[in-house]
């Protein structure tokens, strides 16, 4: 699996600092809770939800770079439209290996 990194927020920020750290705050405050809805959805076998939250997630899966995941993330949300969960195992593993680095930065 690709490793998460900080080359779109670096280059999006132009060297301002201040604004990489506020772009990583907003994203460590939202993505538990996305991800807190995501699963819930999911026990819920909610598809429209599903829906609705997978495709606010895969936009934190771009920032971070991963653009193999991003993909992945697509073809859920194309999936779950058709009331399937198709790349569901490989969208979770996503958001285990983003919550993982989000602790470390």
């Amino acid at each position: 699996m690709e490793s998460p990194n900080l080359n779109y927020i670096k280059e999006l920020s132009g060297g301002d600092t201040a604004f990489e750290e506020q772009i990583i705050n907003i994203i460590k405050d939202e993505f538990p809770k996305e991800k807190e809805t995501y699963f819930s959805s999911v026990n819920a076998e909610d598809f429209n939800a599903l829906v609705e939250i997978v495709h606010k997630l895969k936009h934190k899966i771009s920032i971070f770079g991963l653009t193999k995941t991003y993909e992945i993330a697509v073809s859920y949300e194309s999936s779950l439209k058709d009331n399937k969960m198709d790349f569901k195992k490989e969208f979770e593993d996503a958001l285990v290996v983003i919550t993982s680095y989000l602790e470390t930065i």
